[in-house]
């Protein structure tokens, strides 16, 4: 194997200064989603959720954004998973998009809710079959005996509800409700610029990170 500590990358692909920040990080995380866009960056929704049990114990997992609703991330999941069980219990959760191709990231701590049944149900009828009837099949965390056991459950759902399926209860929606949101942009030396928005009081107050 080769030596790890030896792996290194000078970025120079931009740069980040207080005075190019847009003042509202919803349009900046926004005009930054469109220049992953236009960069081809692989699934640019894709992003890193952390969450943590009531006793304080992490765990993280790729899920993809499926929208901004009045300055909220919104992702869909099934509420009975490992995070579904832990946002619940514990709403204090984090999000992390990473761009490799413009040496970007982008942190957002917040807190997270369920979102309205009306909204899940406009997205779960967006979905394709496949994924709804899939939404039914998999008991998302849960140990099952083997891959034959979702084929038979999928078999069986898509029998029982045919091209219509409803939204399982169980199946639906979050929102993150953002209080820190920090922009990081890649520069020479490991003196990477880094952005803060911090929500105070319903305002945004910018502070720059030392990297």
């Amino acid at each position: 194997m080769n030596n790890l500590a030896d792996l290194r990358q000078s970025y120079t692909r931009g740069k980040l200064s207080e005075s190019q920040v847009n003042q509202d990080p919803i349009k900046q995380f926004n005009k930054w989603f469109k220049q992953a866009q236009l960069a081809k960056c692989p699934e640019p929704n894709a992003m890193t959720l952390a969450t943590a049990t009531l006793d304080g114990i992490p765990s993280a997992r790729t899920v993809l954004l499926k929208g901004i609703s009045e300055g909220n991330f919104v992702f869909y999941t099934n509420y009975e998973s490992q995070k579904g069980f832990e946002l619940i219990a514990n709403p204090q959760a984090s999000l992390l998009f990473y761009w490799h191709e413009l040496e970007r990231q982008v942190r957002i701590d917040g807190v997270a809710s369920k979102t309205t049944s009306d909204m899940s149900d406009e997205y779960y009828e967006s979905r394709p079959l496949g994924s709804k009837i899939g939404a039914w099949a998999s008991p998302q965390s849960a140990v099952i005996p083997d891959r034959s056991f979702l084929e038979k459950e999928e078999k069986s759902f898509l029998k029982k509800w045919g091209e219509h399926p409803p939204r399982p209860a169980h199946w639906g929606g979050f929102i993150l409700n953002p209080l820190r949101i920090e922009f990081w942009q890649g520069r020479p030396s490991r003196l990477h610029d880094r952005i803060l928005f911090v929500n105070e009081k319903n305002s945004w107050n910018i502070v720059r990170l030392a990297p």
